[in-house]
């Protein structure tokens, strides 16, 4: 096996929900010197919901090759979306198809394992839509399923799942088992309870952490590649902790990261565990080093999305200031939620306030103000204090760092790039590549309406609840 010392370039295999990727990172720099991205797609056909396997798969292999030689590569690392587990048969392959989890069960399978989960205060899981919990998929397809579901022999989480196609090693690992499954338990270092009453506790894939090299790419899967030495293939990570990684060798506690993707996740390390609130989305995920940390989320990119679809492009080029301060001033803002099914405010739907003829620049400030608004209450639901890292697409979203700053009246830092994720699994392979590219902390832009802004937010949603 390579040493880690040596490596010059690292290919990242880096699944998100909407998005795929194959990037190759410099090992010194830390630097991405080629990427290769595809669509995540969600097939709608067959048993249920799934991911379309095959071909991504697929795409990771075409993508490997075209890196083979140039720029070339010697370790592999991996990272995905949470809330995914994989079932193999006796042959290693697929007993089901691998559920999408923003499938919705039938209500008397959700109600059922409603019985079945291990309270919060073991598993620091709180119940989530769908399969979001993924004992409640596992759940949903042993109950809806059962015939398929005698096959199976081995639970994965999902970047092993990877690691194993790659090296023919099953393995589990913290990050993916703690990122609110309810099948972990943070406090003992241990499966829940909830396995034994799913009698699956014999099935899963031993435990490895993040930094494990599980072994070298199989040789088939090399010629394929076109692989002339053996290339090391490195455990996986959880993508919300690899963003997370870096923080931890670099910065000491407290300080936030609010990694941002599909998902908005925020973490407060040394944050408070003690008072975390399920019910508003705030948990404790597991680190690479298998401690828990507080954290809560909403799902902002997805949000973000959707918004910027209705609005479109934006020709108003007046400066973040003036935009923020007209939508402040106005009092025009976006009340929660966007999309349904998670984050601080249950049970709230989106709702405009004081939009009448808003220009697209408007819109857009405002959806700044909300994501702001809704980043902040997630990092007070967890206690979070000290600086805060903004990694992933957000990190270029200078308006949504300055009303942050500015309603936390802490340093926001933004960490551009395509993701933090990447970069983030990179480190598993031992390589310790300079940081450099961190911008901040974020322009201050003089808001000084902005707390009643946020008092009148709060007052619209409390007045929502009211009239429901």
């Amino acid at each position: 096996m390579t040493d880690a010392a040596s490596f010059r370039r690292i290919a990242v295999l880096d699944i998100g929900k909407t998005n795929a990727k194959v990037v190759i990172l410099d090992a010194e720099t830390g630097a991405e010197i080629a990427a290769r991205r595809t669509t995540n797609t969600v097939l709608k056909s067959g048993l249920h919901p799934h991911y379309e396997i095959d071909a991504l798969w697929a795409f990771m292999i075409e993508s490997l090759k075209s890196f083979s030689t140039t720029p070339g590569f010697d370790a592999i690392s991996i990272t995905t979306h949470g809330a995914s587990a994989v079932l193999l048969d006796e042959a290693g392959e697929l007993a089901l198809p691998v559920l999408d989890y923003e499938h919705a069960y039938p209500a008397e399978i959700s109600a059922a394992y409603d019985r079945l989960r291990a309270p919060f205060s073991e598993t620091f899981s709180p119940r989530l839509s769908g399969g979001l919990n993924v004992g409640a998929q596992i759940h949903y397809q042993k109950t809806a399923f059962p015939e398929q579901f005698a096959n199976v022999r081995t639970i994965l989480t999902y970047p092993q799942y990877w690691a194993y196609r790659l090296t023919g090693v099953a393995a589990n690992e913290l990050t993916s088992l703690g990122c609110h499954t309810d099948l972990w338990n943070p406090g003992a270092g241990n499966y829940s309870s909830l396995l034994d009453r799913l009698a699956i506790r014999d099935l899963m894939a031993p435990v490895r952490s993040a930094f494990d090299a599980l072994g070298p790419v199989l040789p088939e899967t090399a010629d394929r590649i076109g692989l002339k030495q053996p290339v090391p293939v490195y455990c996986g990570i959880h993508d919300s902790n690899a963003s997370l990684l870096p923080h931890l060798i670099d910065n000491e506690a407290p300080f936030a990261v609010v990694s941002t993707g599909t998902w908005v996740i925020c973490f407060a390390v040394g944050g408070d565990l003690a008072h975390l609130d399920p019910t508003r989305d705030a948990l404790a995920n597991v680190d690479a080093y298998g401690r828990a940390v507080p954290s809560s989320r909403f799902m902002g990119g997805r949000e973000f999305e959707m918004l910027s679809a209705e609005i479109g492009s934006v020709d108003d080029q007046a400066s973040i200031g003036e935009a923020l301060d007209r939508v402040i001033r106005k009092g025009m803002m976006l009340l929660p939620n966007v999309a349904d099914g998670s984050g601080p405010f249950p049970g709230k739907h989106m709702r405009w306030l004081s939009d009448a003829e808003a220009t697209p620049a408007e819109r857009q400030a405002a959806v700044s103000l909300y994501l702001a608004l809704m980043t902040q209450a997630c990092l007070a639901l967890i206690g979070a204090r000290g600086p805060i890292f903004i990694e992933g697409p957000f990190a270029l979203n200078s308006a949504y760092q300055a009303a942050l700053s500015s309603l936390t009246s802490a340093d926001v830092i933004a960490l551009p790039g395509s993701t933090g994720t990447s970069q983030g699994a990179a480190l598993l392979t031992g390589v310790r590549p300079s940081h450099n590219t961190a911008i901040g902390p974020a322009a201050g832009i003089d808001l000084p309406s902005l707390a009643d802004y946020r008092r009148s937010w709060y007052q619209a949603m409390d007045e929502d609840s009211t009239a429901t």
